[in-house]
């Protein structure tokens, strides 16, 4: 018979199919009627069908006294007027607006319908990070100055407490269709306001003037986190590779792991992709802005720093094993602040470094990387390399120069089973052990964020545990790994003159329920060297061992998304030899504890 349904495609149909009333659709003289219609008139002998099996030709049995048979056809894709666009078609099948709600409605905030024209869109991203953290090391005496004035120790009390508010606001402006293809244009905004007080148990450790010297201190900042143009160039294929470039200050990682350089500073990006995603690639060149030194954030009000970054890498999938993600690195690092004296907002030096005879210094540094993530199988690893090559102002002799010679590495292993993950982690980066000669063998970053061996949950990558008696600067700093011996990572300048470290760690993490994860790190600490750390101290031997850094987190995720997150870790190093010839041996157990909730829209 021909009728509106044979004339239908098969995609169409499955479309009807899907529409509910009209799932089951049966063919009459009259037209289509509704397969639930159990009864025919006379003359009635309609067609039964099922998108994708084939028509059953039966006569329904005559309708009795008062039992309907066939109604009039109507058209399901009837939807009434025409809308403006495609982006509003939604609307017309029964989908409201919501801008508060982002994943129940359409929401014009989140990029769903342009904003403005037909391909202009708008969205923003409001994020509220807030810590409490409570935590305990070693802490300098400040002689006059001090809680305790009475006392000979060169160690004080070591309690002290962070409260700290980030409220972050992403805003992206885009033109294009971005499901296949970047956009043609992006234009990105994220300023940061930060709150943060802090108290500490001794005086003269939050400012350098003792009029000033307080044991709390609160205080605001505004950063600036990303203000770049994006740029679609052109599409290189079919399947929409590309070339873009990207100017203003914009989020940077060298490496998967955020081992070398991992910030969000002024440049200029070239990148792209090419032979259907497999190869990705990046050109940069960034000059690093000074950052504000109580919140850590940009400070777009200081003048720029004399310290570039020229970065080159491409990634390649599938490299060596299918699911194995492959990256080379080449990152040169120019640094021209050998003639300038810095000092923070609390009056502590940051440049030149108060190590040795102090003195100002450049450094050309190159690092040659490679890096891998994925999985073998069901083995999982993430991998980098680095070798540092370059030269630097001595820092005891003028006019002279060291060789920068230095290397890392660093691996993690992990295997899933079910809602379980454990976890091994090794780590190495080169001491010198020599600091009076002419070279300069400990690896330093540029500005390092690891994601390793607990992060920021441990207390040894989270803290920073000063170098007491030994200059003003600190064992380790703040969200690193290494032991740089630097006075700030975020205001100071890399050193190539530091003991190393060797870590060796296991862990796991657990998916107790889909909302609550719990994981647990455990790592040993070793110097590679500790010759830099007798003369710095004027000590006898300083044994390698640092100790133990066991750490264990709690995340619930009350709606199983991003949008509220709960964290709380607590992280203790047990001493080893090495800590307690630093620090001595009645010194109390350093750990620290964190308290973090997330708020995102």
């Amino acid at each position: 018979m021909g009728s509106r349904i044979s004339m239908i495609s098969p995609a169409i149909a499955s479309l009807v199919f899907a529409f509910g009333s009209t799932a089951l659709i049966a063919e009459s003289k009259e037209g289509l009627v509704p397969a639930n219609v159990m009864c025919a008139e006379p003359g009635q002998r309609p067609l039964r069908r099922r998108p994708g099996v084939p028509v059953d030709e039966y006569v329904l049995p005559p309708c009795e006294a008062g039992q309907k048979g066939v109604e009039p056809w109507v058209d399901p894709f009837d939807f009434g007027p025409a809308v403006p666009d495609r982006w509003r078609i939604v609307e017309a099948v029964g989908i409201k607006t919501n801008l508060w709600d982002p994943y129940n409605g359409h929401n014009q905030l989140k990029g769903d319908m342009p904003m403005w024209g037909e391909d202009w869109f708008y969205s923003v991203i409001a994020i509220s990070d807030t810590i409490v953290e409570p935590r305990r090391f070693p802490l300098p005496v400040g002689g006059a100055t001090t809680q305790r004035p009475g006392s000979l120790d060169t160690i004080g009390r070591g309690e002290s407490t962070i409260f700290a508010t980030n409220l972050i606001l992403e805003n992206v402006i885009y033109k294009g269709n971005t499901v296949f293809r970047p956009p043609d244009w992006e234009f990105r905004f994220t300023p940061v306001f930060n709150i943060t007080k802090v108290n500490i148990d001794e005086k003269g450790l939050l400012n350098v003037n003792p009029d000033r010297s307080s044991r709390s201190r609160t205080g605001t900042f505004m950063g600036v986190q990303a203000l770049f143009v994006d740029k679609h160039l052109r599409n290189v294929s079919e399947r929409f590779d590309f070339d873009s470039i990207r100017v203003g200050i914009q989020p940077f990682s060298s490496d998967f792991r955020g081992f070398l350089f991992q910030d969000s500073q002024p440049g200029i990006r070239l990148f792209g992709t090419r032979h259907n995603n497999v190869f990705q690639y990046n050109l940069a060149w960034f000059r690093r802005l000074e950052k504000d030194t109580n919140s850590g954030l940009n400070d777009v009000t200081q003048s720029i720093r004399d310290d570039d970054v020229f970065a080159a890498n491409v990634y390649w999938q599938d490299f060596l094993k299918k699911g194995l993600f492959s990256q080379a690195t080449i990152i040169y690092n120019r640094n021209r602040e050998g003639g300038q004296t810095e000092y923070d907002k609390n009056g502590f030096i940051q440049r030149p470094s108060s190590l040795f005879e102090e003195r100002t210094r450049d450094y050309d540094v190159t690092y040659f990387g490679y890096s891998a993530d994925g999985h073998f199988d069901r083995l999982n690893i993430s991998s980098s390399f680095y070798y540092a090559y370059g030269e630097q102002d001595s820092t005891r002799l003028r006019s002279a120069e060291e060789e920068i010679r230095a290397w890392f590495i660093a691996t993690e292993l992990s295997m899933d089973f079910d809602w379980f993950r454990p976890r091994f982690s090794i780590l190495w980066s080169s001491g010198d052990a020599d600091p009076l000669d002419n070279k300069a063998t400990g690896f330093d970053a540029i500005f390092e964020n690891p994601q390793f061996a607990g992060a920021d949950t441990s207390f040894w990558i989270r803290q920073n545990v000063p170098l007491i008696g030994g200059g003003g600067v600190a064992l380790s700093g703040r969200n690193g790994v290494l032991p740089s011996l630097r006075p700030s990572k975020e205001q100071g300048q890399s050193n190539f003159i530091n003991p190393g470290i060797r870590l060796i760690g296991i862990g796991a993490d657990a998916d107790l329920m889909p909302e609550l994860r719990l994981s647990f790190n455990l790592n040993h600490l070793v110097f590679d060297e500790t010759e830099v750390l007798e003369r710095l101290r004027q000590q006898g031997s300083v044994d390698r061992v640092l100790g133990q850094d066991v750490s264990l987190s709690l995340i619930w995720r009350p709606y199983m998304s991003q949008n509220v997150i709960f964290r709380l870790s607590a992280a203790a190093l047990n001493p080893g030899d090495g800590f307690d010839d630093l620090y001595g041996k009645d010194a109390d157990t350093p750990y620290s504890v964190l308290v973090n909730m997330v708020l995102m829209y």
